[in-house]
């Protein structure tokens, strides 16, 4: 992007971020706070299975890496009952032990009791055989019972089974 063009939208995150910061009056500061819904703290256990089918290859074989798509197809068990549906995009690099994924994927089922949907945004990456990943719920994407669900999935395999514990945040129903 050419510096010129960037320049603007440089301005306008700045004037959105000082806005943002602008105290509140009392007025707002009340009706802000009885607005809220309570939230509660859950823990969900269990078990997933999940196929991965590749999509297409890139064609992206130059340099150092090769790139690659892919399905996801999950199926969750324990607390939370549900199918999961994505894509993943893969870098595999030619250094053993070094790769990086990203993926989108929808879950859909019932979360402790609670029906709908939401999203979950994958980051991963293998630096020489050392891991990091991070699986949190996209912001704003639950529905049915689980509109506001924030929360993030950590995964575990053992003995070629895959665990999962995701701990959430959820607004209390007022039933």
């Amino acid at each position: 992007m050419p510096q010129s063009s960037f320049r603007p939208l440089l301005i306008a995150a700045v004037i959105a971020g000082a806005a943002a910061l602008a105290p509140m009056t009392p007025a707002q500061a009340q009706s802000g706070a009885d607005s809220a819904p309570a939230q509660s703290q859950h823990l969900a256990k269990g078990r997933f299975t999940v196929q991965m089918k590749p999509l297409s290859d890139s064609g992206l074989a130059g340099g150092n890496a090769k790139l690659g798509r892919m399905s996801l197809d999950k199926v969750f068990e324990g607390d939370l009952a549900a199918v999961g549906q994505g894509e993943m995009l893969t870098a595999m690099t030619q250094t053993q032990g070094s790769a990086g994924y990203v993926a989108i994927e929808r879950v859909t089922g019932n979360l402790q009791g609670r029906q709908g949907s939401f999203v979950l945004q994958h980051s991963g990456q293998m630096d020489r055989g050392a891991q990091s990943l991070s699986i949190r719920v996209v912001p704003d994407s639950g529905s049915g019972d689980l509109i506001g669900l924030q929360g993030e999935l950590k995964i575990r395999i053992e003995g070629g089974q895959h665990f999962y514990e995701f701990a959430y945040t959820l607004p209390d129903l007022v039933r």
